[in-house]
């Protein structure tokens, strides 16, 4: 293996897939990257098993071949060579590195042991704006559950409905719901020569695309998805939010996702996720519009008074006084009363929340104005924004 290589475009590609390696002293490669030379083009991969990073590095090729070395070795060494052309070749699974004064050679290993990432059919391809999808995960993720004891919780429910990709999560105390515009492209195989082949094929076909359109949804992991947002906010540094696609493929228990020269493959979650659109008020008996910055600065005065272990705060909406009082009381610490001024329709009503959930999801809304929907203090309230009527955001009250 021999390539040259510009040291901004190696570090790139090194820092985008070195998070997806793994510590496992049964399988010691799995901190390693591979150098993958072949076909004409330059690949940096690494795994750990429940995801896998192909990202492709523009460079010269004076001769192909493979090796693995440790990825946070190389990241941290190439990260502080100068902005020049890097020469790297291999000689007997040690990787020797050249930049202008800079001389180096890291110990290897052989690229037969590293493990192959999962091939996904690509029959079927969803398509969505880069920008839009990363904004998406980022206000979703956070609703993930924790704990395991619920795996199905841990990972964000993607769901197809007509030209729309409705993503959801939840840990059983707060909602997150987005919906974005996708687009579907069913892709043609290629028919091989032989006529008893094309019988098969034909056959296989069909049913890989029944089974593709019988994935309406699915459930991809938090942690997967927590990378792919790190890996999208390198590529939207380099490409306009506007013009930058993604493309997603899913089969056999695996998702693919492709961007920029980058491919992350991930396994799904297996499991039910719950019914959560039943868990949402159909109606509200009060409703609230008030400034965004207004309600944050007084949940976060109200929130040093409240229950350690708790975090509850006290949101009060008199009927017709347009006004929200936000309270916190703390046998420890004291009490705080704030009122700040709202548009108020409905209903004398009050909720008890966790302020952490409510900051939350007030964090994730671009929009000045907010809209809360309450029924009572046993029922969901739920937190909207009017420049952004696609997202919905749901906390269960806190039951005194």
């Amino acid at each position: 293996m021999k390539i040259s290589i510009l040291q901004e475009n190696i570090k790139k590609g090194l820092s985008v897939v070195s998070h997806a390696t793994g510590k496992n002293p049964n399988l010691p490669i799995l901190s390693n990257v591979l150098f993958d030379i072949v076909g004409g083009e330059i690949k940096l991969i690494t795994t750990n098993l429940e995801i896998g990073i192909v990202n492709k590095v523009r460079g010269g090729i004076d001769e192909e071949g493979s090796i693995t070395v440790d990825a946070k070795l190389i990241l941290d060494y190439i990260s502080l060579l100068p902005n020049q052309k890097v020469k790297i070749r291999t000689t007997d699974n040690k990787l020797s590195i050249e930049s202008e004064n800079y001389k180096t050679r890291i110990i290897g290993q052989g690229a037969e042991d590293f493990p192959i990432i999962p091939k996904v059919s690509r029959m079927i391809e969803y398509k969505a704006n880069l920008g839009e999808f990363k904004k998406a995960l980022s206000g979703v993720i956070f609703s993930t559950a924790i704990s395991e004891i619920r795996f199905e919780l841990t990972g964000v429910l993607f769901e197809f409905k007509d030209e729309r990709l409705v993503l959801a999560a939840t840990d059983s105390f707060r909602l997150s719901e987005k919906k974005i515009k996708i687009t579907k492209t069913v892709n043609k195989i290629k028919e091989k020569t032989e006529s008893d082949e094309n019988k098969n094929n034909e056959s296989d076909k069909n049913n890989e695309v029944a089974d593709s359109d019988e994935i309406g949804k699915f459930i991809v992991p938090s942690k997967t998805l927590q990378e792919l947002v790190r890996i999208l906010g390198i590529v939207i540094d380099v490409e306009p939010e506007e013009e930058a696609m993604i493309k997603f493929y899913v089969s056999d228990n695996q998702i693919l996702f492709s961007f920029a020269n980058t491919e992350l493959v991930s396994r799904l979650i297996e499991g039910q996720y719950p019914d959560y659109v039943q868990i949402i008020p159909k109606i509200n008996k009060t409703k609230i519009k008030v400034e965004k910055n207004d309600l944050v600065r007084a949940i976060k005065s109200s929130a040093i008074f409240s229950k350690a272990g708790v975090n509850d705060i006290n949101l009060d909406f008199p009927k017709g006084k347009n006004k929200i009082i936000v309270s916190a009381s703390s046998g420890a610490q004291g009490e705080n009363i704030v009122e700040i001024d709202a548009k108020s329709e409905g209903e004398d009503n009050s909720v008890v929340v966790n302020y952490k959930y409510l900051l939350d999801g007030l964090g994730v809304l671009n929009g000045e104005k907010i809209t809360i929907e309450v029924v009572d203090n046993n029922t969901p309230c739920i937190i909207k924004c009017e420049e952004n009527k696609e997202y919905l955001y749901l906390i269960m009250p806190i039951k005194q």
